[in-house]
């Protein structure tokens, strides 16, 4: 591999390499050769870690917090014999674990399935035959063979190459393909990029065709160099024990952080997601309070070791723990992943999803993920009036979508000066009009001076040109299979999309060499001079035509005259400041710009070069490409995708922010990104150190320290240029401002900041190593996915917060109903406990559950959308949520003992019994009734709760603000199906459990009631009413409520990408020109939304 090499591959001559490798050029590896390297050299794969064993999902679902804590619980109920409470608690630890194990293994299939889709082949020589084998099977030394749209299956020493590109974009991030030599260089400081002999691993062959000697395979190519970063793992600061570095303190610092992050990874509390975390604190708190509530148990009896002492504690433990949270939890997100695949994502990472809802900002590739990846010409300017412009069309590929038309300017480069209105303010007067023409911009007139394209000689003379010098070819498919599309391409994006333009006018090349045209010489592009030329013989010609096409500013100056026929004029400088300037018209519109030229060759073209002859070669090219006509620029960008700006403004309107980070130019990047609305078209509406901040090359922000990136009044929400580290530092410098955020990207220079962001989002287009560094994979590779899963995200941490609240809300009830029954006491002073350990088990895994599981598939709420990202510090734990839980509970609990108290003492006395903990006799006849009557209450409280916790602010009468209807209740609690049968047949469930012989007096120690069920009707009807008036009190009061999204200056993704502005704005409110954005500007959705909400409330 590359490191037997004396000097890097790229320094030596092929043949060096070859002799190194001890492999023929002519005739590849030996059978024997290869056999021998197989057995020494790992297979040609990277090694990105790939699925995760059975064994350690199954263990990460095992040592799970609150499994833990059921664990011990369940040890209990078996120490004191009581083994129907230990069975049932073991089939609850059985169920969580089997379920979290399904979902999460099978989640991991899917992903093996997805990389599987396609295992690219190689072509190689051996024993000088050609051969196509798995790109597994190539060794070191084996002679490659390349030709246009191969996947090069390792790095490649190239030493034959026939006008051969390869598009390096998701190593490098440039997205213009790299043109390959075959001479050794002699910089030994060449980067990866600028090492342009070398043919990489997992690139792709844009045109031409090449043969290589491999040099390196596996992980030790560039790409799986950079996996391995990725792999890596990286110390946390202060764990290091180098008391060299740091002094003599410093190993017992570091080994006492490493055993605190090792035993805080193992019990959940350090590493995972916020909810992750969150819940297992919980888990702990809550078997801290159960041990509390054990201890105040054995207490108040005097510290017994009764067995009768000791199932009370368990049942005051088993109260205050959910057992069903983890199965509701997993099997909520279960659903949540099923809902995703179906729209384009795969979950990799189970916990991934609910990260999703946290996220404040979304770090995203430009080049396939807000564009389509596709090139396509916009617009061609034919000299020196003419402006042809394709509309509506979606499909780069496809000639015969959408239409051109055609308009004459006097002068489109010349552009009337604009005026700085925010600049140009008075800031002398109390209130000032904004001017009109700033209010009420001259729209454009559109449709009055364009008419549909026609043919000329001068759009002629351009397309031949544009058709001719050129690599790509479009092909049409009458009857296209499946997942082949009707119109087929290969070949450079860019010259693709010339030559889909030519075929637009039925001028491909194709048609042009069916007319007589045929190539005689070409001069392949060239990255040193940025043009190519081709030469053919015309039909019915004795003489041939040089066709040339390349960088406007290059081509420009090569041309003596501008034009054909009778409009053909010579090339000034007044002239060619004309066409530079209608070059940067495109260039400001985000497209790149070509130049399209030609000359007549003078008789047939029959000059030669000797082979190796540079200079020679480089004197021809200088007289083929001089003299030259100008036929017209054409305008090539590669569009967004139609439904990037919606979804874009649907993040703004969830207090998001979108930056895009990209390889690309900075001109074509900020033009991308002012059309898809992630900043704003006129950036005088900002401050201006804020618009400096936003749009930045990669080399300036590189410059920077971490002080000085923190010390920006806004992060970059756009970066051009950019490179893996370069990303890295975005989002460390995002981290640091307490940003959640998601990475988007394809390549494998995205794979390190994939692993490091908050959230990791792969393309299923992209690489290996990009998408198992990645936590999410969209299979679509379209950002309003991430957008929906977002929305989905939202929409499970509402559920969660809804059913953690209903879970809650019962454990708080049942333990303040338990605390207060040990004053219950009989006459042997042990305590009597108001509702039996399996009741308790009974409500918690029945009852409860099956109406959380019905919470967990609620639909997204109408605000799911509008509202700020959750609090990551807090989680579902929110003020709300945790005063919710207290008054619920409090009510809940209160209720339930008064029954007990109304049936022992109103109704019976004050009698208690002996030993009616244990049996049933008939002295436990009022115990036993009044159980049952709390079990039942409590039951249908808990039932009837899950309905009010479809919106835990708004009536449960009246859960849709915009029903007109008179009595909506039963349309909105039907609606949720699930929900609302677990809740009836749960109701319904109570009568069997009271009233069946035998099980209602040995399992859940309760019997028959009769009059006692006017008790349980009456404390629902009271509980409802509680529940109502909190809520009541809570919208009249706005206690409570959520945060509000933060507006700025401008909202992203809007239609202007700015606000507008009142016409009249006071003095007193102008503190700087950010507080003009935030108090004075409006978005018309975001206004519409926020009266339609105001109103509702």
């Amino acid at each position: 591999m590359a490191g037997q090499f004396e000097r890097h591959p790229f320094l030596l001559t092929a043949q060096d390499v070859a002799t190194t490798l001890e492999t023929d050029l002519e005739r590849g590896l030996s059978s024997t050769q290869v056999i021998n390297l197989q057995e020494k050299c790992p297979p040609n794969e990277l090694d990105v870690g790939g699925a995760i064993p059975w064994y350690k999902i199954f263990l990460k679902q095992l040592f799970n917090a609150m499994i833990l804590v059921l664990f011990l619980a369940m040890s209990l109920s078996f120490a004191v014999r009581d083994w129907v409470e230990g069975g049932v608690l073991l089939a609850v630890i059985v169920l969580n674990v089997s379920i979290g194990f399904y979902q999460e293994y099978g989640a991991e299939k899917k992903m093996d399935a997805l990389r599987a889709l396609s295992a690219p082949s190689a072509m190689v020589l051996r024993d000088g035959k050609t051969q196509v084998i798995p790109n597994a099977e190539v060794v070191p030394g084996d002679i490659v063979i390349l030709k246009m749209g191969d996947t090069v299956p390792a790095d490649v020493r190239l030493f034959e190459a026939m006008n051969m590109a390869a598009d390096e974009q998701s190593l490098t991030g440039e997205s213009v393909p790299v043109d390959k030599i075959v001479d050794n260089l002699e910089d030994e400081e060449l980067g990866i990029g600028d090492r342009i002999n070398i043919a990489y691993g997992t690139t792709t062959v844009q045109k031409g065709r090449a043969r290589g000697v491999v040099i390196s395979t596996g992980m030790q190519t560039e790409v799986g160099k950079i996996a391995a970063s990725t792999a890596r793992k990286h110390r946390k600061a202060g764990r290091s024990m180098n008391y060299k570095k740091y002094g003599m303190r410093q190993p017992v610092i570091g080994l006492a952080k490493r055993i605190y992050d090792f035993v805080g990874k193992f019990l959940g509390l350090t590493e995972g997601t916020p909810l992750q975390i969150k819940l297992s604190k919980l888990a702990y708190m809550l078997f801290g309070c159960a041990l509390l509530l054990a201890v105040i148990v054995f207490a108040v009896n005097r510290f017994s070791g009764q067995n009768e002492v000791v199932i009370y504690a368990i049942s005051t433990g088993i109260a205050i723990i959910p057992e069903s949270l983890v199965a509701v939890l997993t099997i909520t997100m279960v659903v949540a992943v099923t809902v995703m695949r179906k729209a384009n994502v795969v979950v990799r990472d189970l916990s991934a999803l609910e990260a999703l809802g946290g996220v404040t900002n979304i770090c995203s590739d430009k080049t396939g993920t807000l564009t389509q990846g596709a090139m396509i010409v916009r617009k061609v300017w034919i000299p020196s009036k003419a402006i042809y412009t394709v509309k509506d069309s979606k499909l780069p590929s496809n000639p015969t979508e959408g239409t051109v038309t055609f308009s004459e300017v006097e002068d489109q480069g010349q552009e009337p000066e604009k005026r700085d209105f925010d600049r140009e303010r008075s800031t002398a007067v109390l209130k000032f009009d904004v001017p009109n023409e700033k209010l009420d911009p001259p729209k454009p007139k559109r449709g009055e001076d364009e008419k549909e394209a026609a043919m000329n000689p001068g759009l002629e003379a351009f397309l031949l040109s544009a058709a001719l010098c050129n690599l790509a070819t479009v092909r049409h498919e009458p009857k296209p299979g499946d997942g082949h599309p009707e119109w087929q391409v290969t070949g450079e994006p860019t010259e693709v999309a010339l030559q889909v333009f030519a075929h637009r006018f039925q001028k491909g090349k194709k048609t042009m060499e069916a007319e007589g045209w045929k190539q005689v010489a070409e001069f392949p592009f060239d990255s040193s001079i940025k043009r190519m030329s081709a030469i053919y013989n015309g039909p019915d010609t004795n003489r041939s035509t040089v066709f040339t096409k390349g960088a406007a500013e290059r081509v420009v100056d090569l041309c003596s005259t501008v034009g054909v026929g009778d409009a053909q004029e010579p090339m000034t400088g007044e002239y060619k400041e004309r066409i530079l300037q209608q070059m940067d018209v495109f260039a400001s519109q985000g497209q790149r710009v070509l130049a399209i030229a030609s000359k007549a060759w003078k008789g047939l073209y029959t000059e030669k070069v000797a082979p190796g002859h540079h200079e020679g070669d480089e004197a021809l090219r200088g007289r083929v490409e001089s003299d030259l006509t100008l036929l017209g620029l054409a305008g090539i960008y590669d569009p967004p995708r139609k439904e990037t700006t919606p979804a874009i403004a649907e993040c703004s309107s969830a207090g998001i922010k979108v930056h895009m980070l990209t390889g690309d130019h900075p001109a074509t990047a900020e033009a991308i990104a002012k059309e898809v609305g992630i900043i704003p078209r006129n950036l005088g509406i900002l401050g201006h150190d804020v618009a400096n901040a936003i749009v930045q090359k990669a080399t300036d922000f590189d410059k920077l320290s971490d002080a000085e990136i923190d010390a920006l009044p806004e992060l970059p929400l756009v970066l051009a240029r950019c490179a893996p580290d370069t990303k890295t530092r975005m989002i460390e410098a995002l981290r640091r401002r307490s940003a959640y955020m998601a990475m988007t990207g394809d390549g494998v220079n995205d794979a390190p900041s994939l692993s490091r962001a908050d959230v990791g989002i792969a393309m299923g287009s992209g690489s290996d190593v990009a998408k198992s560094a990645a936590k999410i994979v969209l299979t679509d590779d379209k950002f309003n996915s991430i957008v929906a899963a977002i929305r989905e995200g939202r929409r499970m941490f509402d559920n969660i917060q809804k059913f953690i609240l209903h879970l809650l809300t019962s454990n708080v009830g049942e333990v303040i109903l338990l605390i207060c029954g040990l004053g219950f006491q009989d006459e042997s002073g042990l305590s009597v406990f108001p509702i039996s350990p399996l009741e308790i088990l009974w409500i918690n895994m029945v009852t409860s559950s099956f109406p959380a599981f019905g919470l967990g598939r609620e639909q997204a709420s109408h605000e799911a959308m509008r509202k700020p990202p959750h609090d990551r510090k807090r989680g579902v734990f929110t003020n709300q949520v945790l005063v919710d839980m207290l008054v619920y509970g409090l009510l809940m609990g209160t209720l339930s003992l008064m029954t007990f108290v109304i049936i022992i003492y109103g109704a019976n006395n004050g009698q208690l019994g002996v030993d009616c903990n244990r049996s049933f006799t008939e002295e436990c006849i009022p115990v036993f009734r009044a159980r049952a009557t709390v079990f039942a209450e409590l039951t249908w409280l808990i039932l009837i709760s899950a309905w009010e916790f479809k919106d835990i602010r708004r009536s449960m009468f009246r859960l849709n603000p915009d029903d007109t209807s008179t009595f909506p209740l039963f349309k909105d609690v039907y609606e949720n199906r699930f929900l609302f049968w677990a809740v009836v047949l749960g109701a319904v469930s109570v009568f069997p459990v009271v009233y069946i012989p035998t099980v209602n007096t040995s399992v859940f120690k309760h019997r028959g009631i009769s009059w006692e069920w006017s008790l349980a009707i009456a404390a629902t009807i009271v509980f409802v009413s509680g529940m109502e008036l909190w809520k009541l009190i809570k919208r009249r009061f706005r206690l409570l409520d959520d945060a509000a999204v933060v507006r700025g200056a401008f909202s992203q993704g809007s239609e202007e990408s700015g606000r507008r502005f009142h016409r009249t704005i006071s003095f007193g409110s102008l503190k700087s020109w950010r507080s003009i954005g935030k108090s004075h500007t409006v978005d018309t959705r975001a206004s519409t939304r926020e009266k339609k909400d105001a109103s509702a409330v």
